[in-house]
């Protein structure tokens, strides 16, 4: 109690002794740091207010990013344009249409579609090629407005079809025929693709758009 009734005593014996425009200063000194700390502690929390927005927005983004990845993108081509799959890359080179390939004749209604079509194997082994891998569709939203190639009904007709089933070695590229049946009065067609994991889950879907030869 001594030593803060002398300091007291100090500090009033101080400001009479410098007097009331001394006192003022003082004390609007005291005034202007004090208002220069809680400036300085505002900066600082707004800049780690600001800091914190960041990260929470580049996470946001990046687990929306994820999500859309999860959920498969969609990519288009054009003849000629290689499409880059997760296994591997499948250029449509050229296709024509036509009422008879190698003596087999479609349906009534309906004409071939002839497509050269070219698959590089970029995955990191072997893989297994399936025709059905492929699907043509044409200018329709019919649910029923595609097909596989005539080759997974039994119809290989030459050895320049690509089979129903054949093995690409690491970065083996292969080129052959892909022959669907196709209504008659068409022109405008796609070549798609969708990438099928071991899980049964699907990754991105890719068509190739063209307006076939006759």
């Amino acid at each position: 109690m001594k030593r803060f009734s002398y300091a007291l005593a100090g500090v009033v014996l101080a400001i009479s002794l410098v007097g009331c425009g001394n006192a003022r200063s003082v004390l609007n000194r005291e005034n202007e740091e004090s208002r220069e700390i809680e400036e300085r502690e505002d900066r600082e929390e707004s800049d780690e207010s600001e800091d914190t927005r960041e990260i929470k927005e580049s996470v946001l983004s990046r687990e929306s990013e994820e999500e859309q990845d999860s959920e498969g993108g969609y990519f288009e081509g054009r003849m000629g344009d290689t499409m880059e799959t997760y296994f591997f890359d499948y250029t449509v080179n050229s296709a024509y249409v036509c009422d008879e390939y190698e003596g087999y004749q479609p349906e009534e209604g309906k004409s071939l579609l002839v497509a050269d079509v070219t698959v590089k194997n970029t995955f990191y082994e072997s893989i297994v090629m399936f025709d059905t891998d492929f699907q043509v569709q044409w200018n329709s939203d019919a649910e029923e407005d595609w097909d596989v190639p005539i080759t997974y009904y039994g119809n290989e007709m030459s050895d320049d079809q690509l089979p129903d089933e054949y093995e690409l070695t690491v970065n083996e590229e292969r080129s052959g025929l892909l022959v669907f049946e196709v209504p008659e009065d068409r022109k405008d067609f796609s070549i798609s693709y969708l990438e099928l994991f071991d899980d049964d889950s699907e990754g991105d879907v890719f068509f190739v758009y063209f307006t076939a030869d006759r």
